[in-house]
């Protein structure tokens, strides 16, 4: 597959380096070094630490927006586009808070929503462009105090989803905002 087993192993040791990295383990430790030989090591190129961070899927889980990007966003990274901020939005207008999933879903439209925020604060028409969207989530983030756990935010359930919906309205009336 790979032409010859050197460069096979070659391959995998990079993709194990990456994903020890990516998990927060030493790729230099022998639980995550591959068993190849000197000469295929030798050829495995070094992976800076900053490259091979492994962004999640967007929507995979309730987990914390990066620093500037949104949900999934890498720390550092820049900030997404408005209108692919407000399209992970949308992608939760059709899931509901069943049983199963109800911690995701919740955590989801929290996260969405906070993607969509950093995204309209950082376009380049500036945060005054975005004014009841950004006034909408900052009503929600009054009421739910810093606190955006599962008890708290099923509490805040209607508002969450009423913000939501509320934001997709205005974006859908303001298109040349987005696009």
């Amino acid at each position: 597959m790979f032409g010859s087993t050197v460069r096979g192993t070659a391959v995998a040791a990079v993709v194990l380096a990456v994903f020890a990295v990516s998990c927060g383990a030493d790729p230099a430790t022998p639980a995550a070094a591959p068993t190849a030989s000197a000469s295929a090591s030798a050829s495995v190129p070094s992976v800076p630490p900053s490259a091979s961070a492994v962004p999640g899927p967007s929507g995979s889980g309730p987990a914390a927006p990066g620093a500037s990007g949104g949900p999934g966003a890498l720390p550092g990274a820049a900030p997404e586009k408005v209108r692919d901020a407000f399209a992970g939005l949308q992608a939760t207008l059709n899931d509901a808070c069943t049983p199963a999933e109800c911690a995701h879903f919740l955590g989801r439209v929290h996260d969405e929503l906070h993607g969509l925020d950093a995204a309209m604060k950082a376009d380049p028409k500036g945060p005054g462009h975005f004014p009841e969207p950004i006034a909408l989530i900052a009503e929600l983030d009054a009421q739910l105090a810093g606190d955006r756990s599962f008890t708290n935010l099923k509490k805040h359930q209607t508002l969450l989803i009423s913000t939501r919906d509320r934001i997709n309205t205005w974006m859908q009336g303001h298109p040349d905002d987005y696009r």
